[in-house]
């Protein structure tokens, strides 16, 4: 006997493409320019190993947002919870480093907090849901 899943909402669908592009738009100049992309934000120092590493992370979880984002209850079950720990980890490093840079934080660096505690409570919610 086939089990009856609930259909994935579309504007969670929606949120998964945005995902894909909000990602792609920080991993493209990370990955290809980071020393210039991180310093014309206010970063004084830059390790561009690390910042290709957060870029190919942002590709992975990125592309498998717009691959997953045709997917089933399931499929998104598991992908949310993936964005749910990548997210809160992302929010908890980016909280410590802010608050180890004391009064010298680029404002880039809260834009990128900004924008995982966003999806953070995002994906929070819709795994939430789709429980």
């Amino acid at each position: 006997m086939r089990r009856v899943t609930p259909e994935v909402p579309t504007i969670l669908r929606v949120f998964f493409m945005i995902h894909f592009a909000v990602d792609i738009l920080f991993a493209v100049p990370l990955f290809f320019l980071p020393v210039s992309f991180l310093s014309f934000f206010g970063w004084t120092t830059v390790d561009p190993v690390t910042a290709r590493l957060v870029a190919a992370a942002l590709f992975g979880i990125g592309t498998e947002s717009l691959i997953g984002s045709r997917g089933t209850n399931d499929t998104f079950v598991s992908m949310l919870n993936l964005k749910i720990i990548w997210s809160t980890f992302a929010v908890c490093g980016l909280v410590v480093s802010i608050a180890e840079l004391s009064w010298q934080v680029p404002i880039l660096l809260w834009v990128v907090l900004g924008v995982f505690a966003a999806f953070n409570v995002l994906w929070i919610y819709w795994r939430i849901r789709l429980a």
